[in-house]
């Protein structure tokens, strides 16, 4: 057993290129940190319009959920002829990818706050800019720091398909050791991509218990809206 695993990992080889894989583990956290930042730029007003404006939902969703399923390297084969062989041909694929999820997220976290909550803030004369930032957007962070969650866990996984154009960060590992037949490099590649996407899902999920406290079991209404229960309150 101890024979077979020296086989298809060589712990030599990997101790003897800790720089190489530091670099390509730094560029797919870049790549994923980016992607995932442009996607919720993008996504966070065409959510908003989309909720205010249910008309445009159908035709956002349509959109978007058919540049979802276009498959990776197809994408990619689309793309290199207009960006070539660049990180910009890699970012814009995955923020793609991320649209989707972001957009149905925000508008389901948008959609699930309470009608009372928002006559009582429209009652203390808050207007929509007012009620959508100090209402709205956080009670609805649940659902959307769950769709950055999956947003970004699918994007970690994307990542190394970029790998094919020279911009996979940890999924070169696996191509490269495809490409000659040396198992060390595949695992390296696969275990690091799990273990990043693990402990991304694992920091969002401990950043959503933080910033929405009453959102858990037992958890005390959230603080923006314990004033208005005090007559004179200012809105600010």
């Amino acid at each position: 057993m101890r024979m077979l695993a020296d086989e298809l990992i060589r712990w030599g080889w990997i101790f003897s290129h800790g720089s190489e894989i530091w670099s390509r583990f730094v560029q797919h956290v870049q790549l994923t940190v980016i992607a995932v930042g442009l996607g919720l730029a993008i996504s966070l007003p065409l959510a908003v319009l989309s909720y205010r404006h249910r008309r445009l939902y159908i035709p956002v969703t349509w959109v978007t959920g058919m540049l979802y399923s276009i498959p990776s390297i197809a994408l990619y084969v689309i793309l290199l002829p207009i960006t070539g062989l660049s990180t910009t041909t890699a970012e814009i694929a995955l923020v793609t990818y991320t649209l989707l999820i972001l957009i149905r997220n925000i508008v389901v976290g948008l959609s699930g706050v309470p009608e009372d909550v928002k006559e009582a803030a429209r009652g203390m004369g808050y207007t929509k800019r007012q009620l959508l930032w100090r209402v709205e957007m956080p009670l609805a962070l649940p659902a959307i720091v769950a769709g950055v969650r999956i947003a970004t866990v699918s994007t970690i996984g994307l990542v190394t398909v970029a790998a094919l154009i020279g911009r996979g960060g940890l999924g070169q590992f696996i191509l490269d050791g495809l490409q000659t037949f040396f198992t060390t490099e595949i695992f390296l590649g696969a275990i690091l991509s799990l273990a990043l996407a693990l402990a991304a899902d694992t920091a969002l999920l401990g950043a959503q218990k933080v910033l929405t406290p009453w959102s858990r079991p037992g958890g005390a209404a959230p603080r923006p809206f314990l004033p208005w229960q005090k007559p004179g309150y200012p809105i600010g």
